[in-house]
């Protein structure tokens, strides 16, 4: 046997794939001692091996050092030179590049940042790399597991076995790595790594830019170069707007379920069939965002993809990644903006994903009282780890880089910020400090806002936080989260119940309608109406209203009224738009036969109208987070279950009066203080018969009279429908408008 041979141990470890540095003696090395170099291959399914120099074409046999299919050759007295390996099979033969011949790519730069956690584009050098090294195409493949004794990509490429490419460790970074030439895009793989302690475990890429339709559960080679984006301007344009004073009015869609291809055979819409229809339909109702449940790859449809595998990878339900990136492009050319749900609060226990991924617990925490999430089955992210920040912080950059996406709506916050959340007295840890706060999350929050509104200017983010957290969407330099919105848990709640009541009772509630504004300015909220609230026994929208069918469509479309008059931005569940009367179920589609139905067609009718009032009255967007756009006119007449209060613009011109009447009587008669005289057109009345109401109002205009009341120096004299709301502005063309009385303001009551 030649001296270069290593020895009978490291050989065996090297054949069982148990070597931790493969590079060290696979490939063409220097021989030891001795002018010239060796060739080392690891083909254990291999009947035989040749080098071929490649300047010459000559073949050199290898030697089997080791049965299990180690081959080696020397070169004495010879430089480094051009080589292939060709390799017989059976009755086959083929060449290849070999692995081990190429250098590492990942720099120690990088490898420290990753470390530190403050490297924010690690998806940039993690995961499968289309790429040509040295003029070779092929793939670059560096996954963490700090852990492992061994790590090997494996696929089709080299029938799932270990043994064949064995990853090389980078130090103490914990990462490994290794280029694979001749691989492309749509190659299969998944890593096969071999615990500390001895166990075996094949588990796809956390970083894999797609993956396999379930319940398949490879990765997928995918190269994220060379789209071509047609959606400059609108990029333009968002970087320079001011999103707090815009109308936010947002369509949130489970892509899944919104509708059905059809009888084709197909479960699902594909990504570019969605944009066909999806795209003009939120755009015709008026609607600026959509907001997609999670896209991210799950292997569970009733997930709903809340329970992510694939982070970096869109979900193949619909299509391939450019497809996706076609959906959001068109969408951002039609004036539409994209929204996501993302998840960076836990994760599901599937075997193979990130639950115990190099044998250790690496990605969530090892005592169960911090590492798993009791309500939900699921496994929660350990942000005290550098590298597990580093990998959440970047998928947010990563949305936002190869997507183009708008803005993240984090999902879970509460159960991030609370170390007691959804546990038992004797089922939590205390923080350092004694505290049920989570530190590293609050600190992980914090620079998840700061980088990624730093990188993005005019990029969204949303909280959906349901405790009294304070701070939640004010800058991380004033102590908050740094988010830019809240979503308004406490006014859903509140609203929804009060909804539920028969309107003989609600005088006895009428603070459920009422209290939000106690505290509608401590954040910047957006008003949301869910998918959660349509689930789980919690019955639909229309299926919480009271009364019989006239007076439950009567009372969605004043719920309907109530959140575009209520100061925050806007969101609303696809089917509510067309009362859908039944819970939402994911394997279904919305039920779009309702439209046959004239009741269904005209609360359509009525979103579409409440977006454009609310679009165009910059009254009702343009001062969402401050008492200086809102001002009750009467928040006490509980007996008659009205509400009644002005919406203002931020110059305080063309304000916007409200009145709720919440009962299923008409009220003639009914004064109301206003700050202004003359004429005053109703703009919408949700009791019009274009909406199926009973046409109860003041003929589309009413002249406000010189008597004071309620404080204020006019006063209109309303006919309010029943269960109805009524939005009015003065008709500023009129004489007596403009020789009126300055608008008075007025704080909070």
């Amino acid at each position: 046997m030649s001296p270069s041979t290593p020895g009978a141990a490291t050989l065996r470890a090297l054949a069982r794939g148990e070597h931790a540095s493969p590079f060290d003696l696979l490939g063409m090395h220097r021989l030891p001692g001795a002018p010239g170099v060796v060739v080392r291959t690891l083909q254990p399914h291999a009947d035989a091996v040749e080098v071929v120099d490649v300047e010459t074409g000559t073949p050199h046999p290898m030697t089997r050092v080791h049965p299990d299919g180690v081959f080696a050759h020397d070169f004495v007295a010879r430089e480094p030179f051009p080589y292939r390996l060709r390799i017989s099979e059976g009755e086959g033969t083929r060449e290849i590049e070999d692995p081990y011949r190429f250098p590492l790519q990942i720099g120690d730069f990088d490898l420290y940042l990753f470390g530190e956690g403050t490297h924010y584009r690690t998806y940039l050098h993690m995961g499968a790399h289309v790429r040509a090294v040295d003029g070779v195409d092929g793939v670059r493949f560096a996954v963490w597991a700090p852990n492992a004794r061994r790590v090997s990509v494996v696929g089709d490429f080299n029938r799932w076995d270990g043994r064949c490419h064995p990853m090389q460790k980078r130090g103490d970074s914990g990462l490994w790595e290794i280029f694979v030439p001749g691989l492309r895009a749509g190659d299969l793989y998944k890593y096969e790594i071999k615990g500390p302690h001895g166990s075996l475990a094949t588990k796809a890429d956390p970083y894999a830019f797609a993956g396999e339709l379930r319940p398949q559960t490879a990765s997928v080679v995918w190269d994220l170069d060379g789209y071509a984006w047609g959606d400059a301007d609108w990029m333009a344009r968002r970087r320079e707007t001011d999103w707090m004073t815009r109308p936010i009015s947002v369509y949130e869609v489970h892509l899944g379920s919104w509708r059905r291809p059809g009888a084709n055979g197909r479960p699902w819409m594909t990504y570019d069939e969605l944009a066909d229809t999806l795209i003009p339909y939120a755009l015709d109702l008026g609607y600026t965002h959509l907001e997609l449940l999670p896209v991210s790859e799950h292997p569970h449809d009733a997930s709903w993809g809340y329970q992510t595998i694939g982070y970096f990878a869109p979900t193949s339900r619909f299509g391939s990644p450019d497809g996706f990136r076609r959906f959001v492009d068109r969408c951002h050319q039609a004036g539409l903006g994209v929204l996501l749900d993302w998840v960076p609060a836990h994760f599901p226990r599937d075997a193979h994903g990130l639950a115990f991924f190099d044998g250790t617990h690496l990605y969530e925490h090892a005592d169960p009282r911090r590492g798993e999430h009791r309500e939900w089955g699921t496994l929660i992210f350990n942000l005290g780890r550098h590298e597990v920040s580093s990998f959440l912080l970047s998928n947010a950059m990563y949305w936002a880089d190869v997507y183009h996406i708008d803005g993240l709506r984090v999902d879970a916050v509460a159960s991030m910020l609370y170390l007691d959340y959804s546990r038992e007295a004797d089922d939590w840890l205390p923080n350092e400090h004694g505290g049920r706060e989570n530190l590293d999350a609050v600190r992980f929050l914090k620079r998840f806002n700061e980088v990624i509104h730093a990188e993005y200017p005019g990029i969204l983010t949303f909280a959906e936080e349901s405790t009294a957290w304070p701070m939640v969407s004010r800058p991380t330099y004033l102590g908050g989260l740094g988010f830019g919105f809240k979503w308004n848990m406490g006014w859903m709640n509140d609203t929804l119940a009060y909804f539920a009541l028969d309107p003989v009772h609600r005088k006895y509630h009428h603070q459920n309608l009422t209290f939000s504004l106690l505290y509608a300015f401590s954040e910047n909220f957006l008003l949301p109406l869910s998918h959660d609230e349509v689930v789980h026994g919690k019955r639909s929208l229309l299926g919480r209203m009271p009364g019989d069918d006239w007076q439950r469509f009567a009372n969605l479309r004043l719920l309907y009224a109530y959140l575009f008059a209520h100061p925050g931005k806007k969101l609303l569940f696809m089917g509510g738009e067309i009362a859908q009367p039944d819970e939402w179920d994911c394997s279904g589609e919305v039920p779009w036969h309702l439209l046959e139905h004239a009741p269904h067609r005209q609360i359509q009718a009525l979103v579409r109208d409440l977006n454009g009032l609310y679009r165009g009255e910059p009254a009702l967007h343009e001062v969402d987070f401050s008492w200086d756009g809102f001002e009750w006119i009467d928040l006490h007449d509980a007996d008659q279950s009205v509400a009644s209060f002005l919406r203002f613009p931020r110059d305080r011109s063309r304000f916007v009066v409200c009145v709720l009447n919440a009962t299923p009587v008409p009220r003639a008669g009914y004064r109301l203080g206003v700050p202004r005289g003359g004429v005053y057109r109703e703009r919408l009345n949700t009791d019009a018969a274009c909406y199926g109401g009973s046409n109860v109002g003041n003929a589309g205009r009413i002249e406000a009279r010189d008597e004071p009341w309620s404080g204020r120096p006019h006063s209109l004299v309303l006919t309010l429908p029943p269960l109805g709301a009524l939005f009015l502005t003065p008709a500023l063309g009129d004489a007596h408008n403009r020789n009126s009385t300055p608008m008075l303001t007025m704080g909070p009551e």
